[in-house]
């Protein structure tokens, strides 16, 4: 192959249209949660992600882990967790079994306002994916999208 291939070709502009479609969805929704309730898309992000976390056997996720869910390095993603312990939306604690893990929680006041935020999210996207459709490039990612079905 080379780089005026076609096969390149259309499979660059793909990503650049997923590419163009993740950065339209994701600036609408900061804009919405910082207006509503002060929070970034990668604080919402963690605060949720955490938030799923159970007492049950793997239920208590490593930072590593948590960095991967939230696509950050793991040292933005402990940055990200020093800002919301000091915001009193998270607690981090020892791990019972091992001394050297460290585990991070919800707080109270971190689930009340992530209850308060994931209206907010949830309409900012359905918005942005309602405006991307309009665009016919990206109307095929849109559908994707609506249609995918992660397992739980």
């Amino acid at each position: 192959m080379t780089a005026t291939d076609p096969a390149l070709t259309a499979l660059a502009q793909g990503w650049c249209a997923l590419s163009l479609l993740h950065g339209q969805i994701e600036t609408h929704i900061e804009r919405a949660l910082q207006a509503g309730h002060g929070l970034s898309v990668r604080e919402y992000s963690l605060l949720d992600v955490l938030s799923r976390q159970h007492d049950g056997e793997g239920g208590h996720l490593q930072m590593k882990q948590v960095a991967d869910a939230v696509v950050l390095s793991q040292s933005a993603t402990t940055r990200l967790v020093t800002r919301l312990e000091d915001r009193g939306l998270l607690s981090r604690y020892l791990c019972p079994t091992d001394r050297r893990g460290i585990y991070t929680d919800v707080s109270e006041a971190g689930a009340a306002l992530l209850a308060q935020a994931r209206p907010t999210n949830d309409a900012a996207l359905r918005e942005a994916l309602d405006e991307a459709a309009r665009n016919p490039e990206l109307a095929p990612l849109v559908k994707a999208v609506e249609t995918l079905r992660v397992p739980v």
